[in-house]
């Protein structure tokens, strides 16, 4: 008589089978956040880069409004986003600066 030796596998729990669901849309609306937050800084950052000052104010307010929400949904930490938000205001400052002595001189 042949047997077959096929390995069982256990069967996967209900809460395990949840938390896989879980996890799956957590890590949407995570990726959907992140992208948003990388979307609005890079934005940001281009009109410094173009020397763009009108385009850079209107976007400095909404860029630091999307810092501050994904501390709010745990994207990033706390810390990380303070840092973000200051680097971002010294960046802007200083073309602001750099515009106002051109302007001036």
């Amino acid at each position: 008589m042949a047997t077959t030796t096929q390995a069982k596998r256990p069967r996967k729990k209900p809460s395990v089978l949840k938390r896989i669901r879980l996890t799956e849309r957590r890590t949407a609306v995570n990726r959907t956040n992140r992208s948003r937050l990388r979307t609005q800084m890079k934005k940001f950052r281009s009109a410094i880069a173009a020397g763009k000052i009108e385009e850079a104010q209107n976007l400095l307010r909404p860029t630091i409004s999307v810092i501050d929400r994904s501390i709010q949904k745990g994207v990033l930490h706390r810390n990380t986003a303070n840092r973000y938000k200051a680097r971002l205001q010294v960046r802007y400052n200083t073309l602001v600066k750099q515009q106002s002595q051109q302007a001036a001189g």
